[in-house]
């Protein structure tokens, strides 16, 4: 336990003092906004355009402004983003020690790799989730000062189980991305495969496949294709949460043997 307490402050400590982490945060930051400003828009189409906010030739996003609206489109961007978001961060926490070309001396610190890489999973999950908490509480600010109508406490809690469970979904699905970062020597890789997944995510949904593959269910999850009770069964998170230990047993398995690979 005390290993694994150095090995967590460690992580904390690279995490705190690099700008990667802070500007992903940032940029995910730009979601609830970005979503104020189509509910804006929605709102009054005739005084956007009048403000320069589209053009009279816009075409405008389907809904109507309220906070089901509101709370769909940042359920979605959580999935979706976060897909991108949280890959990226997960491939630098994973791949920056060979980029930084210090795998060597961490492989030779008196800690078990096994622990090493816990303490790597635990701060990546941390830190993604509270972006997204930080992402619901800023959706609410931006809410109300837009003056978003249609609020409930009802609303409120069905919004926070879609946004957190898309999240949640989208976590458990990083190691892969932990295993990419670490086989490829570097975060490129990862980022490759982020491409890739998301891709393949969406021509599964499209194709009516997406309840099979681990990447497509936490975008049906969150509603991005319609209700989740019709897209989604017990076999789709089966199949997320088997990816997940896959993912997790290839990246143990590649670090146990880091050193005697090329």
């Amino acid at each position: 336990m005390k290993n694994l307490m150095s090995a967590l402050w460690a992580e904390t400590l690279k995490m705190r003092r690099s700008t990667v982490p802070f500007f992903i945060t940032l940029g995910f930051s730009m979601v609830p906004w970005i979503g104020g400003l189509f509910m804006i828009i929605m709102k009054d189409p005739e005084g956007a355009k009048e403000m320069g906010l589209i053009s009279t030739k816009a075409q405008l996003m389907a809904g109507t402004a309220d906070w089901v609206t509101f709370f769909s489109f940042l359920a979605q961007a959580v999935a979706v983003g976060g897909a991108i978001l949280f890959s990226i961060l997960t491939g630098w926490v994973f791949g920056r020690e060979f980029a930084d070309r210090t795998a060597k001396e961490l492989l030779a610190l008196p800690v078990s790799r096994a622990t090493i890489l816990t303490a790597k999973f635990i701060v990546t999950a941390i830190w993604t989730m509270v972006m997204t908490l930080w992402i619901f509480l800023l959706g609410l600010l931006v809410g109300y000062l837009v003056d978003i109508p249609g609020f409930s406490m009802e609303l409120l809690r069905t919004a926070f189980v879609d946004i957190i469970g898309s999240a949640l979904l989208t976590i458990v699905l990083l190691p892969f991305v932990a295993f990419v970062a670490s086989s490829g020597r570097g975060y490129m890789p990862a980022f490759g495969w982020v491409v890739f997944t998301v891709a393949v995510a969406q021509v599964a949904a499209l194709t009516g496949w997406g309840d099979w593959l681990p990447w497509s269910i936490p975008a049906l999850f969150s509603g991005a294709a319609g209700p989740r009770a019709e897209l989604l069964g017990m076999h789709s998170y089966v199949i997320v949460f088997t990816a997940s230990l896959l993912g997790a047993f290839v990246t143990y398995r590649w670090w146990q043997y880091a050193d005697q690979t090329k």
